[in-house]
């Protein structure tokens, strides 16, 4: 119980800082650099991540080896993210 509070915690936290960073960008690039699909799709990584953390366990593996996926997702569409910021790519 307590691992799965702290889970949630660290979750909203990383996701506040998503959001923040997604509207630091928003406002500091021009409006072609915001990237709105693709922080939608980051917010959507973080909510399957989370419920992942907060279903049981018994899944032979399998539950651990989705989080494992749907973290290197998260990391490829924040790289994605920072590719676009960098090289002046359009929105969406």
């Amino acid at each position: 119980m307590l691992d799965s509070k702290l889970s949630r915690r660290g979750l909203v936290a990383t996701a506040t800082g998503v959001a923040a960073i997604g509207l630091l960008g928003a406002t500091a690039g021009t409006a072609d650099a915001y990237q709105g699909n693709m922080e939608r799709a980051l917010s959507s990584l973080y909510n399957a991540l989370g419920s992942l953390r907060e279903s049981t366990a018994n899944k032979g593996g399998h539950r651990a080896k989705a989080m494992e996926l749907v973290g290197q997702a998260i990391a490829e569409t924040q790289a994605g993210i920072e590719f676009a910021a960098e090289h002046g790519g359009g929105g969406n």
